[in-house]
This record gives C-alpha cells, sequence and structure tokens, in this order.
C-alpha cells in the first residue's frame, strides 16, 4: 500500500508539472507537505526530490543555482509537513500550505536579486522591485498550494475514515 503511495504521489506532482496549468499552480509543494506529515523520513524527503528532477528532466531545465534553491524550499515543505504531523488539524494544514507558499516565495525571489548580472539591481529598490513583480506568481502559488494541499489531505481524510467506518456486510452473500 504504501509504495502505490509513494509511486501516486511523484507521478501526481511529475505530470502536475507536465500539463497546461497557470504558472506555479503545480501540486509539487502540496506533495512535500503530505509526505512529510504522512511518511516516514527517509522516504518523505526523497518524494519531492524525484518528482522535482524527473520533471526538471522531462522539461529540460538545466540543474543550475535557481533548481537547487528550488529543491532547498521543497525540502524545506517536507519538514513543515513533520511539524504539521505532530498535530494534524485543518486550520494547522491551512497553515503550513501558506508558510509553504511564502518561503518559497520568499526564498526564491532573494535568489534571484542576488543572481550576479540578473534582472534587479543590487539595492533595497531592486529587492524590493523582484519582489513586487513576482506577486502574481505568488497569488498562482498560494492558490495551488492551497487548493492541492486540500485536495490531497481531504482524500486522505476521507480515505482513513473509509477504513476505520464499519462496513455493513452484504446480506445476499453466504459465507
Amino acid at each position: 500500500m504504501r509504495y502505490g503511495l509513494i509511486l501516486a504521489l511523484i507521478l501526481l506532482a511529475v505530470v502536475g508539472r507536465l500539463i497546461p496549468h497557470p504558472d506555479n499552480f503545480t501540486p509539487i509543494m502540496a506533495v512535500a507537505l503530505f509526505a512529510g506529515a504522512t511518511l516516514p523520513s527517509r522516504i518523505a524527503y526523497v518524494i519531492p526530490l524525484l518528482a522535482l528532477v524527473a520533471s526538471d528532466l522531462l522539461l529540460g531545465y538545466p540543474l543550475d543555482w535557481m533548481a537547487l534553491v528550488v529543491y532547498g524550499c521543497l525540502l524545506a515543505s517536507v519538514g513543515i509537513g513533520q511539524w504539521l504531523a505532530k498535530r494534524l488539524t485543518w486550520s494547522r494544514t491551512g497553515l503550513a500550505a501558506v508558510a509553504g507558499s511564502l518561503i518559497f516565495y520568499l526564498v526564491t525571489n532573494f535568489a534571484v536579486w542576488v543572481e550576479p548580472h540578473g534582472l534587479y539591481a543590487h539595492t533595497v529598490d531592486g529587492l524590493l522591485q523582484c519582489y513586487v513583480m513576482a506577486i502574481p506568481f505568488f497569488r498562482n502559488s498560494l492558490a495551488g498550494d492551497l487548493f492541492w494541499t486540500a485536495l490531497l489531505f481531504g482524500l486522505y481524510e476521507a480515505g482513513y475514515s473509509w477504513l476505520k467506518s464499519p462496513r455493513v456486510k452484504p446480506t445476499h452473500l453466504t459465507p
């Protein structure tokens, strides 16, 4: 069962990045959060990395400085998921999704600003411009992260409830 879940999470993250979607509206952060909250650490950290490497290769993205920054942000989301696992509630799950989105926005845009010969001047105004220009991407990331997180954790909760509920045995079958 767990191997199926692991494979499903990786496939969801990869396919979610490959199919047409609004910018940054992908399930990858939600997968990292979910893996951190529901799977052992040694597996949870590998899932988003495998998904990112596979989808980056399929999309033709280089393994460069920014890819490493993105990978680090996703690993931070696994850590947030582990925090979430200690007391899993809907309000904490929403907070975790927002935190993951915010960390991704702040860290990746700071990395864009820091790059030598980048798009933005290395001044306070340049940093502010970098963050302002990224707001539409942040909006999509936040919306996608909240949507995919609610979907993954909602399906998990529904499946868990279904498995724990007493089932009525069919009366037309005899033992």
